[in-house]
């Protein structure tokens, strides 16, 4: 045959070739060194990840609640909740006759919480005016008691009643949680009291 195409190997030329051995290395296993390095590493991983454990376990440890919440502090109470105020009597010595002032004692009391500071100390006739011993204001610690001198003077007895049937102080008292007006009553013998001196004062007013 006659033609320029490429020259085809002859029979049998192909497979000797593929059957031919193939002359690459194997792949060599991995050396002692190696080997050592892989487990060594693998030794590392895991202490790092034990240790990783145990902090995190003794931080929630040591940030655990140890117990319940204490409940909050409750507030302090409000001052009338606290103060008494009780009518003790009429000061001795009071004017002889017809006089327009006069004197009576009333205890103050404070049971608990911090100390009350008195800032007023009136009454609601509007012919009277009021006076304090100790002046206002004035302190009283928790758990004690003062007493305290009101004087009163009658200034004009067509404002003030013939017959106090039901008398009261007005307090205004402070301490660290709130400020409040408050109104006391004393009772039937300090409305007797004042009744007697309010007619011995205005007595030919009231005749």
């Amino acid at each position: 045959m006659s033609g320029t195409g490429p020259v085809e190997p002859g029979e049998g030329t192909r497979r000797e070739a593929e059957d031919e051995p193939s002359t690459a290395l194997p792949a060599r296993p991995p050396g002692r060194a190696a080997r050592l390095y892989a487990r060594r590493r693998r030794a590392v991983l895991a202490a790092a990840a034990t240790a990783a454990l145990l902090t995190g376990a003794g931080l929630l440890y040591a940030t655990r609640p140890e117990g319940p919440e204490p409940p909050p502090t409750p507030p302090p109470p409000s001052p009338s909740q606290v103060v008494d105020i009780r009518y003790v009597g009429l000061r001795a010595g009071q004017p002889a006759g017809r006089s327009h002032s006069f004197a009576f004692e009333v205890l103050l009391s404070v049971a608990s919480g911090p100390p009350v500071t008195t800032t007023r100390l009136s009454q609601p006739y509007a012919g009277i005016t009021l006076a304090s011993a100790p002046r206002t204001p004035f302190r009283t610690a928790p758990g004690s008691a003062r007493k305290i001198v009101i004087t009163m003077r009658v200034t004009e007895c067509g404002k003030v009643p013939k017959d106090a049937a039901l008398p009261f102080l007005d307090v205004t008292l402070r301490n660290t949680h709130a400020m409040e007006d408050h109104s006391y009553i004393l009772g039937p013998r300090y409305a007797r009291d004042l009744s007697h001196v309010l007619q011995v004062a205005c007595s030919n007013d009231f005749g």
